[in-house]
Formats: C-alpha cells, sequence, structure tokens
C-alpha cells in the first residue's frame, strides 16, 4: 500500500491523501460503506460505483461464519466473488465476536458463557447456530488473506461501553500482546508475496490519556501500513468521549500513514475528526437508518437533521428528501410522500431510495472536505 498526502491544511489538522491498493486508489478523507456480509444492504456494486465510492468493508466474522472464506477464496476472492473492483478493508471481526457471540438465543433463552477471552484469542458461539469457535491473531489473519483484502485488522480486545478503566487497562494489555503474535505471523505468511496487503494497528483505550499513550508506544514499534482508533464506537459512548478519545489518540500517531477511525460515520463526527487528521471512517449507520425510514438532511453541510419519514405528516409531502439534492433518489423526483409510503408498507424499495440518499450524504461532505469547500484547508 502506498499512501502519499498531497496537502496538508494550514488551518486544521486535516489533510487530503491518496491511498493506492492491489485494487486501485482512493482520495481521503474517505467513507467506506459497510458490505458486512459481502453487500452493502440493498446497495448493488455498480450504484456503490456510481455514487463515489472506491473501497468498502468486509467483515471478517460474517464472513468466516457464512459463506465461509475458503469458499470465497477458492472462487477468486471478495473482489471476484462481488463483483467489486476496488479496495476492501477487512475489520477482524472482534468486536462481533464479543457482541453478536453474547447474543446467540437458544430455544427462546439466552445461554450462557457465549464469548470468553482467554490468552489464545476469544472463543465464541455463533449468532447463526450457536457453534463454538474460536479466533486467534493467526487465524484472523488467515481468514482476511483468504479473503483477498487490501487492508487487515488486527484482532483486538472490544470491551463494552461502560467497562471500567481496569478492565480497558487489560484489554490494552491483551490487544498489545495479540497483535504482536499478529503481526509476526503476518510477516511469515506474506514473505515473499508478490502483493502483499496492508495491514494496520488498532490503538484502544477508550477514553483515558495515560491507556491510549500505552497503546500507541507499544504498537508505534512495528513497522505497520496505517493506524486505526478503536474503541471510541462500540455502543453507549457519549460524543464528549468519542471526541476525547480521539483528540487523546492522533497526537501520538505518525503523520506520514493513514489514521482511521472504527465505526464512526455521523456526518458531524466526520467533520469533527477530518479537522483533526482522520483520514478514514466506516460505519453501517448509512444503510441502518435508511432501512428504518430515516434520512439525514443539511441545509449547509455544517449541521446536519435526521427526518423519519415513518411519521404521519410525511404522508403527503410532495417534496423530495433534501432541497436542492443530488443524490440519485431526489435527482428522479420520489416524493417524501411516496417513500413514507413504500417505508411504511415495508417496500424494499423505500429502504432503498433512502439508504442511497444517506450513502450519497457521505460521499458528497468527504468530497466537499477533499475540495475545501468547507474550510478544512
Amino acid at each position: 500500500m502506498k499512501f502519499e498526502i498531497m496537502k496538508q491544511s494550514t488551518k486544521t489538522k486535516a489533510r487530503l491523501a491518496e491511498v493506492k491498493t492491489n485494487h486501485g486508489s482512493f482520495s481521503t478523507p474517505v467513507f467506506m460503506p459497510c458490505a458486512t456480509n459481502g453487500a452493502v444492504k440493498g446497495i448493488s456494486v455498480d450504484e456503490l460505483d456510481n455514487l463515489g465510492f472506491k473501497i468498502i468493508l468486509n467483515n471478517t466474522y460474517h464472513m468466516y461464519l457464512r459463506p465461509g472464506e475458503e469458499l470465497v477464496k477458492k472462487l477468486g476472492g471478495a473482489q471476484k466473488f462481488m463483483k467489486w473492483p476496488h479496495s476492501i478493508l477487512t475489520d477482524s471481526g472482534g468486536y462481533q465476536a464479543f457482541s453478536l457471540g453474547t447474543s446467540y438465543k437458544a430455544y427462546g433463552e439466552k445461554t450462557e458463557s457465549l464469548s470468553q477471552v482467554v490468552k489464545r484469542g476469544v472463543w465464541f458461539r455463533s449468532h447463526l447456530d450457536g457453534s463454538k469457535h474460536l479466533f486467534t491473531p493467526e487465524k484472523v489473519i488467515d481468514i482476511q488473506l483468504d479473503l483477498g483484502s487490501d487492508i487487515i485488522m488486527p484482532l483486538d480486545f472490544c470491551p463494552n461501553a461502560d467497562a471500567t478503566k481496569e478492565e480497558i487497562a487489560k484489554a490494552v494489555d491483551m490487544t498489545n500482546i495479540w497483535f504482536k503474535q499478529a503481526f509476526e505471523y503476518f510477516q511469515v505468511r506474506t514473505k515473499g508475496m508478490k502483493n502483499r496487503p496492508a495491514i494496520f494497528a488498532i490503538i484502544q483505550g477508550s477514553f483515558y490519556k495515560d491507556l491510549r499513550e500505552k497503546s500507541a508506544k507499544f504498537l508505534s514499534q512495528f513497522d505497520v501500513d496505517g493506524f486505526a482508533i478503536g474503541g471510541v464506537a462500540n455502543g453507549g459512548e457519549s460524543k464528549l468521549k468519542q471526541h476525547k478519545a480521539v483528540e487523546y489518540a492522533l497526537p501520538l500517531l505518525p503523520k506520514d500513514k493513514p489514521r482511521y477511525l472504527m465505526g464512526v460515520g455521523e456526518p458531524e463526527d466526520i467533520l469533527f475528526a477530518t479537522k483533526l487528521g482522520i483520514d478514514m471512517f466506516d460505519c453501517v449507520l448509512p444503510t441502518r437508518l435508511g432501512r428504518h425510514g430515516t434520512i439525514w438532511t443539511t441545509k449547509n453541510w455544517k449541521t446536519f437533521s435526521k427526518i423519519d419519514l415513518r411519521k404521519s405528516k410525511f404522508k403527503e409531502d410532495k417534496s423530495i428528501l433534501m432541497p436542492n439534492c443530488g443524490c440519485p433518489t431526489c435527482k428522479k423526483n420520489y416524493t417524501r410522500s411516496y417513500i413514507s409510503h413504500l417505508i411504511r408498507a415495508g417496500e424494499m424499495l423505500g429502504m432503498r431510495l433512502t439508504s442511497i440518499h444517506n450513502l450519497w450524504i457521505l460521499a458528497e461532505l468527504t468530497k466537499k472536505i477533499r475540495d475545501n469547500e468547507l474550510g478544512h484547508f
């Protein structure tokens, strides 16, 4: 992977960069839609391409359980499997092993001890059928190499949002141990590989400055391709805690490598983080909100509102989703009234139209940042 900073702001810490992977290039700041199960929910790869996206995210946990990394490898890798010609980042699946691994219900009742951290890794039960699995730092690397990822994320310990500082400190220590194992294994597995994928390290430590420093200091000794900031979107964190975590972590990261803020996708959060020097984002929100009939709107691209089209006041609303919107949904003049009807009727078209609008909002927002229309530079 090649990372080149094209422009550094003199007003903020924002930067414009170009990233080149085995499957093409993309400019940062960039938002990466989540193709969790090998697809961005309800959206075709052609539609993603037309919206301007050049990198998406696959989820290791989900792709491992179904359809299985071996099948994907046999069929030529994730790009050929999905018919997606551009870059793919795969997350480690650690967060899902911790969260979904504790949500499997047998015969309507929650079973116990479905996710267990051991020195080797994390045991979890599939949310699909309850079968037991072990993710180790090495196995997670193997899965992502089989999927054909362009950017690989290592296994990390993801504590709950309400974890104590002591629990988070233990998670930082375990993440460090696992990363050392993962990185050394990655070097062995990819030695001599013609098109070696990139590997990032994940900084943990929640909103505790000393723990972020401890995590960054340990991980900075490894020659990784980029750094991610984890533990800011595990569910339940306040905006203040998220912002503190970013502010503490960023000064610790090298300036010549990409910085990825994991799981963050609210427009205001992207605006905030890009001014501090974040390059990459991902989140399920655009399509998750869309499937529930909620869209983002903005008048000035600096403040954003959410509109729930399921509300009765939109039943006779003849306006498009957002004035002066350039998304495919609004350009076709689909009305709020019509889409509100589709959503309330459970029609897939309505969910697709709102999801496309939300994805366009984030694609356009990051483009405006890169084009310096929002004053970052």
